[in-house]
């Protein structure tokens, strides 16, 4: 069968593929993208939303910083609201241990070079949010950090891609990836298709993708739960997280509660073959207990859905950005280890900046593909 050819092939269509494509193509390039199930089935539309610079590693701060501008101008870009508010992020204290911990977090921090964590006494903190337990005795702030919806987020990219020309084929799964005269040949259940590049965007798959070329790169499959609540009186307008306890959580416009921390569920296999999370009730009942403690309104509150997604986490919890290292034209991007949402709209334009040879101003040293040769697997 004679292959399709294409500028560039994106294997996975969540927000990270999404990205990559509809860049690659405003730059002119033919693209298409592969995707094994459905757009945003997975991670990218299980997510909590959060477009979030408040507690990051080190590393991810500046990538991060990076792309909260990118937010404010999705909607126009991708032509759908996406649901962002700038409602600033809190990480709050509960005891004296956990303010000392904030406290060194913000001298780290600040010590780096950095300066959008600051601290807020009790008093600021009841003010900014009357709700909150009286218990807590301060939090980390970062005023600018806020959330979108990560449906409509979702939604909006891959519209955005489809009347870019972009070349959407779901259900479309690869099986092997190899050299050939014209760049890199996928082949695929509904056959085989050549590309100049290729980039790896498979979350909790991407790792299969990059041992197809031999590239060793550990992730270990996670279904991170989250819980939404009927609507109800507002009662919070920062996301708002807690040192020491799992948890986030956020109000939407309409009033429901979203409620996370990274509690897991099961990861099972699904009835038709791909890779299903299961919530744990029991944990749910945890994440729920922790949410009363911060704000005990909630205890009034009535659970309307629990759900847990798939992602795809790293050894040390920073994604893989870069070129392999086995085989030249293939690119990586996935691993974002259930925080990488606040980075989408950069992760595009950074990856075709790889695509084209491009030098740019964003370190990420840290996060290549190769850090983990001589450490084995997850």
């Amino acid at each position: 069968m004679t292959p399709d050819r294409h500028d560039l092939a994106v294997i996975g269509a969540g927000l990270m593929g999404l990205s990559v494509a509809l860049e690659a193509r405003t730059r002119g390039m033919s693209v298409v993208i592969l995707e094994a199930e459905t757009c945003a089935r997975h991670a990218s539309s299980a997510s909590a939303g959060g477009v979030r610079s408040l507690n990051r590693h080190p590393a991810e701060i500046a990538l991060t910083r990076a792309a909260l501008p990118l937010w404010e101008g999705l909607a126009y870009r991708l032509g759908r609201d996406c649901g962002f508010r700038r409602s600033g992020q809190i990480r709050v204290a509960e005891d004296a241990e956990a303010m000392q911990a904030l406290e060194d977090r913000a001298t780290a921090i600040a010590a780096l070079g950095f300066d959008h964590e600051r601290l807020v006494t009790r008093d600021e903190l009841k003010a900014r949010i009357p709700a909150i337990a009286d218990h807590c005795l301060g939090a980390l702030v970062v005023d600018d950090d806020g959330f979108a919806d990560p449906l409509a987020t979702a939604h909006a990219w891959r519209h955005a891609n489809a009347r870019a020309g972009v070349l959407i084929r779901e259900h479309t799964r690869v099986m092997s990836l190899e050299r050939s005269t014209a760049g890199l040949r996928l082949a695929t259940a509904a056959g085989p298709i050549e590309a100049g590049c290729v980039v790896n965007t498979a979350g909790a798959w991407g790792d299969r993708i990059a041992g197809f070329a031999g590239d060793g790169m550990p992730v270990r499959t996670a279904a991170l739960q989250m819980i939404v609540t009927a609507r109800m009186p507002a009662f919070v307008d920062p996301v708002v997280g807690s040192q020491g306890r799992k948890l986030s959580l956020k109000q939407t416009a309409a009033g429901s509660v979203v409620i996370g921390g990274a509690y897991k569920g099961d990861v099972r296999e699904g009835p038709d073959g791909p890779l299903r999370g299961v919530p744990r009730a029991g944990r749910a009942a945890s994440n729920l207990a922790n949410a009363v403690s911060l704000f005990p309104a909630l205890r009034a509150a009535r659970v309307t859905r629990i759900w847990a997604g798939l992602e795809g986490m790293t050894p040390d919890g920073l994604p893989y950005l870069g070129q392999s290292r086995t085989m030249p034209g293939l690119f990586h991007a996935f691993g974002f280890s259930a925080h990488g949402f606040a980075l989408a709209p950069l992760i595009g334009p950074l990856m075709a900046d790889l695509l084209e040879g491009k030098r740019n101003n964003h370190a990420i040293a840290p996060f290549a593909p190769g850090r983990f040769d001589s450490v084995g697997s997850v």
